[in-house]
Formats: structure tokens, C-alpha cells, sequence
């Protein structure tokens, strides 16, 4: 065989390898909203960069006809290519091969491509959208699974991880997502679940869809395993690239920054935003949103838990990360889901050297059966653990209310916060002062003739006295007092005075976080 021959060998079985499943699957795709593997990753990667891996591997079974049915590829696109030139490793699972599913070869490719990312510290983004395990290759199918949530685990921490879901991910697939950093679902035609609607009618009798069942609104408004939804597939994409632009590359840098021009950091709106009634809720996003760069943010989990709202965002330029308590939802309380959803967070955030940024205005934590049987206890100190463990720059802006052991959960300078700010407006105390009061004063108020008046006067009393940032000012729990509109530019200021922050935990093999 001459070279233009060999040439054309290649030529045939790249061609081969392109089309996938085949011209009539791919259309199949299209008719349900659905773009293509490929298509999946040119969109997504800097045009023209991404450079394949295993593109012409097969697999090597002969059973249940198996042996008929060789597509090059075996299923999943892999390779690496660049986000606005910075390297990503991806996978894209083909759901028109064989179902997407996921087998001994299928799994390698996988595994070989988070292989590369850890020994070269890079992100992985994973484009799930499979049938789940290749039952014809039986137990082989499992171990490939296993594989890789072994480098979920192993990569943790070391680069991110993120894992977008295109289709569906069922059965033991739902765990390698599980392990990633982040996932973001697209509505209407992704799903998640353990079990399917069929499995669950037969073991629970319950009617459910897919959609009920595992669809994206589910996953981000009622069990918190989706961080994002996308309405389609473009905007998933989308989101995927905005994200990556937050993160650095690896455990070992800094997350990317961007030019900053100095200018007027005062931000006057915020000297009017409190509500002169302190019951009275008001959106803490208006304060974020003051606070960072305009148009920086990116919210994370923003339908789950939404007494808490999480996301990146940017000041001067530079990435942080930010927790703040929500008094327009239930207050602002402190509950379950709030507490996991911030505290898995503020570990991601510690993990990747993105400073931390914290609004609080917390009444506490919230009350009821079925909060103390679900077991607040261990998920509050979830939060309270993933605060004191944290190295990275740590900043705390006080707003409101920071009562009882939610003013220390929510990163206090007694759990190693590095710059504590309130506002005047700020209350700091064990709790209201009306419950307070109802305490201290309770015989005196029972004694005398207008027990409503002398409450009034009693609460008026405590709040005067301690319902204000002053007294833990005096103790060095507040760094400064500052007025609203001058929050901005401390902020940016106590972020450049700690940009080289350098300090390490007690050696040990790892913490026991209160799972």
C-alpha cells in the first residue's frame, strides 16, 4: 500500500469517526432540542482549538451482538482545547452510539482525560448524556464507572470539576456528577435520578415523570444537585464558559483577574437600603450588587435554599466568592439546606484560593421539629466547619441582625475571619431584644401595672445597650465600624491587603466534617 493510500485510509476512518451514529441519529438529536457530542464541543471550546484523544478506539466485546456493532469512538468525544486560551480537558458523551452508554473502552477514554488533567492541572467539563451502563459488557460496564468516580475523588480539590447534563444520567451514572464541583442541567431534556418513574411505581407506587422526578427545576429548587439550569443547550454552553472564567486552573493559582481602573468606590444608595423597621426584609442583592464590580456576578444555586445566596463575583477585578443571608426569604434564617448549600461553597472556594466575601444578617437558626429531627445540629456545623477550616482571605460585612450562634457560624472573627465590618445599623447580641427583654426582666414586667409599657421600655433598654456593633467593636470582634455607602471601598481595600495571606492548618490527614 502506497502513502496516498494510507492517507486515505486515515481519511476514511476520521470521516467514519465524525458522523457518529449515523446521519439519521444525529437528526433524531436535533428533533428533540438536542445538539450532537461534537457539536457540543466545538460550541463550547475556542473555535478551532480542541484537539482530540482516542478518537478511533472501539471496544472489544463479541457478546449479545455486540461484536456487529463497532462505531469508532466507542461513544464519547474526548480531547482538550481552550476557553477564552485557557486549556480545559472535555468529554461529551454520544448518545446516538449506542445510547451514550458507558463500557470498559467507553470508560478508558474518560479516565484517560482526567488523568491528563490531574498530571497537567487543568479543569474537566464532562457532557453527560447516556443510557447509562452498557449491560452487554455486564460487569466490566460497572468497574468503568467505579473508575471514574475513583478520579472524581482523587481530583478533588486539585482541579475543578464540572459536569454539564445533556440527556439523561441514570443509576450509577448520577454519582460521578455527584462527586464533581458544580452541575448544571438543561430543562426540559436532561434528567437525573437513581432509580426511574417505572422502578418507583413498582417498589413506592407512585406516579412520577422523569421531569418530576429528576428533571432540571427539580434538581435546583428541591434536592440543590443541580447549581444551574439552562432553558437550551446554547445557553448551558454559555454558562459553562461564563463559570470557567472564575476559576483558576488548578489548587496551585490564583483565579484569573481582569484590569481594574480605579475610580469613585462610594456607593451613597447603600446609606438608604435598610428599612427603618428592622422587621421589614429588604433584597441583600441589592447590597452585593453595590458592593462588586457591575455586572460581575454569577449566582450559584440560586432556585435551592434561597434564604442564602451564594456566587462569584468580581472586585477591582479580582474573583471572590460570596455568602450572604437573604432577609427578603424567611428572613434570612439560618436552616438545612441554606447551611449545606453554603457550606459545600466556601470549601470549593477555599480549595481554589478564591477569597471569601460574607454579608450577614441572620435572626438565627431556624426553629421546629422538623428542623431539630432532620438534624440541623450536624448541617449547621457543616457550615460553622467549612468557615473555620478556611485559609483563604476572609472578609465579613454585618448589615443587620447577627444573633445567637448564627452571628458565630457566620464567619466571625472568633472562627478566624480576617477583617470584621458592620454597620451602624448593626445588631450583634445572644438574641432580639424583645425575647431578650421577655428574659431578663421578666419579674419586673410580671410586678408591674403595664406589663405591655414596661416590656416596651425593658426592650428599648437591651437594644440600647446591646443591640448595636459597638459593644463587640469595643472587644476587637468588629474590626471597624463603617457607614454603608464606604463598604465598597473597604472592601477592596482589606482584599488587597490581604492578597498574600498565608496560613496553614494543623497537620493532620484530613479533617471529620460532621457528614
Amino acid at each position: 500500500m502506497d502513502m496516498k493510500a494510507k492517507f486515505h485510509k486515515l481519511d476514511q476512518k476520521t470521516a467514519e469517526a465524525l458522523k457518529g451514529g449515523g446521519a439519521d441519529r444525529i437528526q433524531a438529536q436535533h428533533a428533540k432540542g438536542k445538539l450532537s457530542a461534537r457539536e457540543r464541543v466545538n460550541l463550547l471550546l475556542d473555535e478551532g482549538s480542541f484537539q482530540e484523544i482516542g478518537q478511533l478506539v472501539t471496544h472489544r466485546s463479541v457478546n449479545f451482538g455486540l461484536d456487529k456493532q463497532h462505531f469508532l469512538g466507542d461513544g464519547v468525544v474526548t480531547g482538550y482545547g481552550t476557553i477564552n486560551g485557557r486549556t480545559v480537558y472535555v468529554f461529551s458523551q454520544d448518545f446516538t452510539v449506542l445510547g451514550g452508554s458507558l463500557a470498559e473502552a467507553h470508560a478508558g477514554k474518560i479516565c484517560r482525560i482526567m488523568d491528563l488533567a490531574m498530571q497537567n492541572g487543568a479543569p474537566v467539563i464532562g457532557l453527560n448524556d447516556s443510557g447509562g451502563a452498557r449491560i452487554q459488557e455486564g460487569v466490566v460496564s460497572l468497574g468503568g464507572y467505579a473508575d471514574i468516580f475513583h478520579r472524581n475523588v482523587m481530583a478533588s480539590g486539585v482541579v475543578p470539576q464540572i459536569s454539564a447534563i445533556m440527556g439523561p444520567c441514570a443509576g450509577g451514572a448520577v454519582y460521578s456528577p455527584a462527586l464533581t464541583d458544580f452541575v448544571l442541567m438543561v430543562e426540559n431534556t436532561s434528567y437525573m435520578f437513581v432509580t426511574g418513574p417505572n422502578v418507583v411505581k413498582t417498589v413506592t407506587h407512585e406516579n412520577v415523570t422523569s421531569e418530576e422526578l429528576g428533571g432540571a427545576s427539580t434538581h435546583a429548587s428541591k434536592s440543590g444537585v443541580a447549581h444551574f439550569t439552562a432553558a437550551h443547550e446554547l445557553d448551558a454552553i454559555d454558562q459553562l464558559r461564563n463559570l470557567v472564567g472564575y476559576l483558576p486552573a488548578n489548587c496551585e493559582e490564583r483565579p484569573p483577574a481582569l484590569a481594574y481602573a480605579p475610580g469613585n468606590e462610594q456607593r451613597p444608595e447603600l446609606d438608604r437600603l435598610l428599612p427603618e423597621n428592622p422587621n421589614q426584609p429588604y433584597d441583600m442583592r441589592e447590597v452585593l450588587n453595590a458592593v462588586i464590580d457591575p455586572g460581575s456576578s454569577m449566582e450559584v444555586h440560586a432556585e435551592f435554599a434561597r434564604n442564602m445566596v451564594i456566587g462569584f463575583a468580581r472586585v477591582a477585578g479580582e474573583v471572590v466568592g460570596c455568602v450572604a443571608n437573604q432577609p427578603a426569604v424567611l428572613a434570612g434564617v439560618l436552616d438545612i439546606d441554606a447551611s449545606i448549600k453554603a457550606a459545600r461553597f466556601v470549601r470549593f472556594c477555599d480549595a481554589f484560593n478564591i477569597p471569601l466575601l460574607v454579608f450577614v444578617d441572620v435572626p438565627g437558626f431556624l426553629p421546629g421539629t422538623d428542623q431539630e429531627w432532620r438534624g440541623i445540629i450536624d448541617h449547621g456545623a457543616k457550615l460553622l466547619y467549612a468557615f473555620s477550616e478556611a485559609t483563604v482571605p476572609r472578609i465579613t460585612v454585618i448589615t443587620r441582625k447577627a444573633y445567637g450562634g448564627a452571628y458565630d457560624v457566620m464567619n466571625s472573627k472568633h472562627i478566624g475571619c480576617d477583617m470584621n465590618f458592620a454597620w451602624p445599623a448593626a445588631e450583634i447580641a445572644v438574641m432580639g431584644a424583645k425575647g431578650a427583654a421577655e428574659i431578663i426582666f421578666r419579674n419586673e414586667i410580671k410586678g408591674s401595672g403595664d406589663p405591655e409599657a414596661t416590656l416596651a421600655a425593658k426592650e428599648a433598654e437591651y437594644r440600647d445597650r446591646f443591640a448595636n456593633p459597638y459593644e463587640a467593636a469595643a472587644r476587637g470582634y468588629i474590626d471597624e465600624v463603617i457607614k454603608p455607602a464606604d463598604t465598597r471601598a473597604k472592601v477592596i481595600e482589606a482584599l488587597r491587603m490581604l492578597r498574600n495571606k498565608a496560613k496553614a492548618l494543623p497537620r493532620k490527614k484530613h479533617g471529620n466534617i460532621p457528614l
